[in-house]
């Protein structure tokens, strides 16, 4: 959002709504003006805007050699390390494929890992 994004208040507000909805176990009581404006010493945000969604892509590619170790732990591991034998050499659906997973943020890729991540957290919350 443009218009919103040239308001150093608004983006520090954003910031606060975010930041309280993922990280909601730090009590800044009286204080919650120290992190608003966090955002802006995040130098990365602004030189490597990417920075955080590599987080999210590599994630969705571990679940997925996750769910396939699951169903087959040697194959899972054989694939995983011939993607990592090809580095850098090779794009990188091609890397994700190699290693028995999907470059996808189509709904059913993403359900089927919020799925398994969901009903292993069940389990473990059960026991």
């Amino acid at each position: 959002n443009d218009e919103v994004a040239m308001d150093p208040v608004e983006c520090d507000a954003r910031w606060w709504e975010l930041y309280r909805r993922y990280i909601p176990d730090i009590d800044y009581d009286g204080v919650e003006e120290a992190p608003q404006n966090r955002w802006q010493r995040q130098a990365h945000i602004q030189t490597a805007p990417f920075y955080y969604v590599e987080y999210g892509l590599a994630q969705l590619g571990a679940v997925q050699v996750w769910a396939n170790a699951l169903q087959d732990q040697a194959g899972a591991v054989k694939s995983y390390r011939r993607a990592l034998s090809l580095g850098g050499t090779v794009p990188l659906p091609k890397l994700f494929e190699t290693a028995g997973a999907r470059l996808a943020f189509d709904a059913e890729t993403l359900r089927e890992a919020v799925e398994l991540m969901e009903g292993v957290i069940e389990e473990l919350d059960a026991a």
